[in-house]
């Protein structure tokens, strides 16, 4: 029905580290060379949880873009954008608000967990309840339909799902649907027709949803057929209705394998984080002096590579042959815990080298980021405007 789009945000929560780029960024690089891509700057999601201390979002937006640049992410390749730069999202989100079961947003697993986890806050606020809601309004409001995510984000993907189709199937209902359907069906050609009959009915009759996917394609092939009828086709083909919102699809990715100074998940809050734009001098400070094998006391003591936090830094940076050479090495007191962290300061600082140099243009120039976002607003708001466009028509808001 609408081009291949891919979706992603990030809060605006202080400068990013490795865990982020082995986490996210790397995956984005190579996203922004396959699809169309927007990346922006989840501001509003930052006040769900710090809604009392929103003094920092802007400094912390502003030097996350940098990071996204300096990690490789191209603004000739990807709309870069800031959230609340982009209206449309929140008026999106209030229309949904207005069919959205309260039931369907208190079941969102994350709703529980994270009020467990944010204790000491208050999070008994709308804003925290309904802020899937919000994300489901930044992937729809551009039709995104693959979204980049972990597993432990599926769900949220389901829910925006299960948004879409209910949007769908409450406004995208119009006077003589099926026989404004069949006459876009005679628009494909006869063949093409008779294939399109043939999917939709092993989809609708056996829940065939290859055949569903096939029908898809078959519609997105020809050319020249209006949007109007694009969206009945694809309606007609799930159920009664237009199709006004686009249901995303996850893009699975991999858990991210980067791991802290101490061993645990890389993490700000846990104090063990290497950051992106981090000098070369206290990223060598801060390896050469990680815990090892607690086990290994004196330089002729034998090491464990599996208890030692450095270890998990080779499996992330180091080959096969440098592996070997720890694992032996550490094993048989042949290399001591310096040597062995040597190529990973190595691996660290190469991978960084281009990041300080991609990123030294906009930190002497600041004005070439705002320039950056400015223009990613402008493409962001013309595609959101778009979409609600046929949401205020299909609600009956548009006053024309």
């Amino acid at each position: 029905m609408y081009a291949e789009r891919v979706l992603s945000g990030m809060r605006p929560t202080g400068r990013l580290h490795l865990g982020h780029y082995h986490g996210v960024l790397k995956n984005w690089v190579q996203l922004q060379n396959e699809y169309p891509c927007l990346f922006f700057v989840a501001d509003w999601h930052a006040l769900t949880t710090a809604y009392d201390e929103p003094g920092t979002i802007e400094e912390n937006a502003w030097e996350m873009v940098i990071d996204w640049l300096a990690a490789g992410v191209d603004p000739a390749q990807a709309t870069l954008f800031i959230q609340s730069r982009v209206p449309e999202h929140a008026e999106l989100h209030l229309l949904l608000s207005m069919m959205t079961p309260l039931g369907w947003l208190e079941r969102v697993p994350t709703y529980k967990d994270q009020q467990e986890k944010l204790e000491h806050k208050d999070l008994s606020t709308y804003g925290f309840l309904g802020y899937p809601l919000l994300q489901s309004a930044d992937i729809l409001i551009y039709r995104a339909n693959r979204v980049p995510v972990g597993e432990d984000q599926v769900p949220h993907i389901e829910f925006s799902r299960e948004i879409a189709r209910r949007f769908n199937h409450l406004y995208g209902r119009e006077p003589d649907f099926e026989e404004k359907a069949r006459a876009a069906l005679k628009k494909l050609g006869a063949k093409r027709a008779g294939l399109y009959d043939e999917l939709r009915t092993r989809f609708r009759q056996d829940g065939d949803h290859q055949a569903r996917d096939r029908a898809r394609a078959l519609i997105e092939e020809v050319q020249n057929l209006p949007i109007e009828d694009r969206e009945r086709l694809f309606g007609f083909l799930e159920g009664e209705a237009k199709m006004i919102l686009v249901e995303p699809g996850a893009l699975l990715t991999e858990a991210a394998k980067m791991p802290g100074l101490d061993g645990q998940k890389m993490s700000k809050s846990y104090n063990n984080a290497i950051y992106l734009r981090e000098s070369a001098d206290s990223v060598t400070k801060k390896i050469r002096t990680m815990q090892t094998d607690p086990a290994r006391v004196r330089r002729t003591d034998a090491g464990d590579p599996d208890k030692c936090p450095v270890w998990q830094f080779h499996l992330v940076y180091s080959d096969e042959g440098t592996k070997q050479w720890v694992q032996q090495g550490c094993r048989s007191a042949g290399i001591g815990c310096i040597e062995c962290k040597h190529p990973v300061i190595d691996a660290v600082l190469k991978e960084q080298e281009p990041m300080h140099e991609r990123a030294q243009a906009y930190i002497d120039d600041p004005t070439l980021v705002r320039s950056i976002i400015a223009d990613g607003c402008e493409k962001a708001s013309k595609l959101a405007g778009e979409t609600m466009r046929d949401v205020r028509e299909a609600i009956g808001l548009d006053y024309t």
